[in-house]
């Protein structure tokens, strides 16, 4: 079978202007819900797109972490190549793709840092080894060896065997606040259905169909 080949016709459901929430966020918490209702797999899962100063993009699978009228929230470490590129360039993209609802969203904005207790929050609700492997792990650097990065996660899970672990000055949230947000449905023929909720001013939004 050749790429070409690999296609679907998609047409389990419609989109209609009619039928969204004034508010994206709370549009995006409708599809949230039905996604996890449709038991998606890691529905929280997306695609992050940042770039660097020079207009060089990068993308990676992150874990939404908090959705509010703020904006859509993750965590990592501030040192990371998307951490370096948010700092020198604070705009990204977000992609969430639930496959078995054949749905897209889209957004778009500026990212800003989440408060400092509330990472401090999430970053104690975090399993033990995940807090430890915060510590253990330079993220995006160079390693030398797996064997390196298993030595060093021992050796900060004996630091903190009381399971008090402190979170790192250099981990920590990032906000995408959404410029647009894009609702896609898949269609038949792909005549896929296009909605892009626009900010127009604070807290107001226009709402385009876009070709698909």
């Amino acid at each position: 079978m050749s790429l070409a080949d690999l296609r679907n016709d998609y047409g389990r459901l419609t989109l209609d202007e009619r039928d969204l929430d004034p508010d994206p966020i709370r549009q995006f918490d409708r599809w949230f819900a039905e996604a996890l209702a449709a038991d998606v797999a890691e529905a929280n899962a997306m695609t992050l797109a940042t770039a660097s100063p020079e207009g060089r993009p990068s993308a990676r699978i992150v874990l939404l972490r908090g959705c509010d009228a703020r904006g859509f929230s993750f965590f990592t470490n501030h040192d990371s190549r998307k951490g370096r590129e948010l700092d020198a360039n604070p705009h990204a993209a977000l992609v969430f793709y639930w496959r078995e609802l054949e749905r897209q969203v889209r957004v778009e904005g500026t990212v800003v840092l989440v408060p400092a207790d509330e990472s401090d929050a999430y970053f104690r609700s975090r399993p033990f080894g995940s807090r430890v492997g915060a510590w253990a792990s330079a993220q995006s650097q160079v390693l030398s060896s797996r064997e390196a990065l298993e030595s060093q996660f021992r050796a900060i899970e004996a630091k903190y065997s009381s399971g008090e672990v402190p979170r790192p000055v250099n981990w920590g949230g990032y906000c995408v606040v959404p410029e647009t947000i894009e609702f896609w449905q898949g269609r038949p023929s792909r005549l896929h259905d296009r909605l892009r909720y626009r900010k127009i001013s604070e807290g107001g939004w226009t709402v385009e169909r876009l070709n698909p």
